[in-house]
């Protein structure tokens, strides 16, 4: 009984120290980090796509101007 005890005391400190150290960590990416790299992707791929149109004078994605045109012109 004594051993049993011991064993589950033993348990709990490694776990209570492996929960410390994980907090302890600073290393790993941040949810504004993420949410930033996301934001500037989305942005390049705009002003990417905006340059097409430029470049190109013209719709460079034809069928989706027509799948937006059809979304806003829904008739239910």
């Amino acid at each position: 009984m004594r051993n049993l005890v011991l064993m589950m005391q033993l348990k709990a400190m490694n776990k209570v120290n492996s929960v410390k150290e994980a907090l302890k960590n600073k290393s790993g990416e941040g949810f504004v980090d993420t949410a930033v790299k996301i934001l500037m992707s989305v942005v390049i791929g705009a002003l990417v796509l905006g340059g097409l149109y430029l470049l190109f004078k013209d719709t460079v994605l034809p069928t989706l101007t027509q799948r937006i045109k059809d979304m806003f012109n829904f008739k239910g």
